[in-house]
């Protein structure tokens, strides 16, 4: 059975730098998609940044040139730099992982970023 864990959230100063990590487990194939979504009490989940497979990258906009998505396709583990930190990026960080047609896809448990002024 696929298992997706994440690590790395925290409490930040405004400004401040984090790097969460997620790894899919239990499973041959490895993981086509990548993303990294977040929730908040005001916002429905939302999708913060994606990597493909070789390696493609798309970031929503408010993020864009402060985090940097990465991969280690023989770990099937994924990284999120996030520098300059805001207090809207405040929230629970969920990994999400897409095998493609081999494998159903798999959520993790999320961990929460907390960025404070």
């Amino acid at each position: 059975q696929v298992q997706v864990v994440e690590s790395g959230g925290g409490l930040v100063q405004a400004g401040g730098s984090l790097r969460l990590s997620c790894t899919a487990s239990g499973s041959p194939y490895i993981v086509s998609v990548f993303g990294w979504y977040r929730q908040t009490p005001a916002k429905q989940r939302e999708l913060v940044a994606v990597i493909a497979r070789g390696g493609e990258t798309r970031y929503v906009d408010s993020v864009k040139g402060r985090f940097t998505i990465s991969k280690d396709n023989t770990r099937n583990t994924m990284y999120l730099q996030m520098d300059s930190l805001k207090l809207e990026d405040t929230g629970v960080y969920y990994c999400h992982a897409d095998f493609g047609p081999n494998e159903p896809d798999a959520w993790g448990q999320g961990t929460q970023v907390t960025v404070s002024s």
